[in-house]
């Protein structure tokens, strides 16, 4: 009986792999993101590997993740793909507060930020 399974968001060529809550701010994550698009995988992970940026870790992490989503569940070949998008958002943010001087009080920002990574198969030309 059940509920019918939901359309795939992306092509047929193509897997996505997400991460939610990451802790760090949209736009410092974003700088390491745009290091990679339009990256053949191969390359992007050294890329990552030698990124001496805190976020390219967790970068790391879901690109890893996406090319074996490709892999195991739409039987992409991972030598063709290529990172078709590198998209950043804004998650929450916890808001904390430090005591300063004469009773005043400091606010301190603590953002999270959601990544979306998706890669596409390409045909080899030679």
């Amino acid at each position: 009986m059940g509920k019918q399974a939901a359309k795939r968001r992306v092509a047929d060529n193509e897997a996505v792999a997400t991460a939610t809550m990451l802790r760090g701010s949209a736009q410092k994550l974003n700088l390491v993101a745009a290091s990679i698009r339009g990256m053949k995988v191969e390359k992007a992970i050294t890329t990552l590997s030698f990124n001496r940026r805190r976020a390219a870790i967790d970068v790391k992490k879901v690109l890893e993740s996406a090319v074996a989503n490709a892999e195991n569940n739409h039987n992409l070949d991972v030598d063709n793909l290529v990172v078709a998008e590198a998209t950043v958002g804004k998650a929450l943010v916890m808001k904390r507060f430090r005591a300063r001087a004469r009773g005043r009080a400091a606010k301190i920002v603590k953002p999270f930020s959601r990544l979306r990574i998706v890669v596409r198969e390409v045909e080899e030309t030679v």
